[in-house]
């Protein structure tokens, strides 16, 4: 009985350390894996911080930003900003210039849609039609993709999604060509007679519009909950079939992606294709007054959004006074 106990005990003390040792080092994968969560974390804020810290630095370093009679300088070809109450432009540069209008056209095509009154949780399938065969632009919704309607409209307006956009045009009553109908309908009945829409994506150019007509878009767009809600959306994760877990989606607008106190956005709709450049249009609140802000064919990544502060610092310090 004793060498029994002895040998049992001297097996014991041969296997602990082993064991003990393979618990600390488990103990010490989790801890590290823990600090390496936490610090990519660290690293995608630190990140997002600098693009928001660069638009701002472009603010400041922005040659003359102001002109003799105290008016802003805008990087922006056209720009327009309106008080979205009453109709009264407070700012405004080449407000009459029809341009190219890129994605800003998924608002249109957001309103012509939903007008429709479609079932939003119908299941709709991506196809090798919605494919950018013009553009040649990349995506993240793969052929093959089962969203419904309300998953592909979320897409379209905050991540820019073309081939959302696609699905929904060729998924309305009467296909593509009586959407596009819709489009410029819905556009001369809102005074937008300076406006020509022939996709539903933007990708072609001769989506033209002006400042003054996108900025009555963006006051029509504002009336529709669902357009708010989903084009405001800072990220949304979507199931897509041909993945095993979820994929994130993010809003193109980086003013709307980053948490920023300084502005508070109703709306928003991004848009680039060369022919537009960099484009943006928002309804936002400055100094306790709702406002429509365009910026079209603006220079560079960051200087529409650039573009963006200074004109909210500009009205910030001039109390909202229209020019002139």
């Amino acid at each position: 009985m004793f060498k029994k106990t002895f040998l049992f005990c001297l097996l014991l003390s041969l296997i602990l350390p082993f064991t003990g040792a393979e618990a600390a080092q488990k103990k010490t994968h989790r801890i590290n894996a823990k600090h390496e969560h936490v610090k990519k974390h660290v690293v995608i804020h630190a990140k997002k911080q600098h693009k928001l810290e660069k638009a701002s630095n472009a603010v400041d370093s922005f040659k003359e930003s102001y002109t003799s009679a105290g008016e802003p300088k805008l990087a922006s070809a056209k720009a327009l900003v309106m008080d979205q109450a009453t109709g009264e432009i407070l700012y405004g540069k080449n407000i009459d210039k029809p341009t190219p209008i890129a994605s800003v056209t998924k608002l249109m095509t957001a309103m012509v849609m939903l007008d429709a009154h479609l079932p939003m949780d119908e299941i709709l399938a991506v196809t090798e039609a919605d494919v950018d065969k013009l553009k040649g632009s990349s995506s993240k919704l793969p052929v093959g993709s089962e969203l419904t309607r309300q998953e592909l409209l979320h897409m379209a307006l905050m991540s820019s999604e073309n081939r959302a956009a696609s699905a929904l045009c060729r998924n309305y009553p009467g296909g593509e060509t009586a959407f596009v109908a819709a489009m410029n309908a819905k556009a001369n009945a809102l005074g937008m007679h300076d406006s020509h829409f022939v996709d539903p994506t933007g990708l072609n150019s001769n989506n033209v519009s002006t400042a003054i007509d996108l900025a009555k878009m963006v006051r029509a767009a504002y009336n529709y909950p669902q357009i708010r809600q989903v084009s405001t959306s800072p990220s949304q994760e979507f199931n897509l079939n041909s993945y095993r877990h979820p994929v994130n989606f993010s809003n193109t607008n980086l003013l709307v992606r980053n948490s920023n106190s300084k502005w508070v956005i109703g709306l928003s709709k991004t848009g680039y294709i060369s022919e537009a450049g960099r484009c943006l249009v928002m309804q936002a609140e400055i100094s306790g007054k709702g406002v429509v802000l365009v910026f079209l064919d603006s220079m560079g990544k960051l200087s529409r959004i650039g573009d963006a502060e200074r004109i909210r610092k500009w009205m910030e310090h001039n109390g909202s006074r229209p020019i002139g």
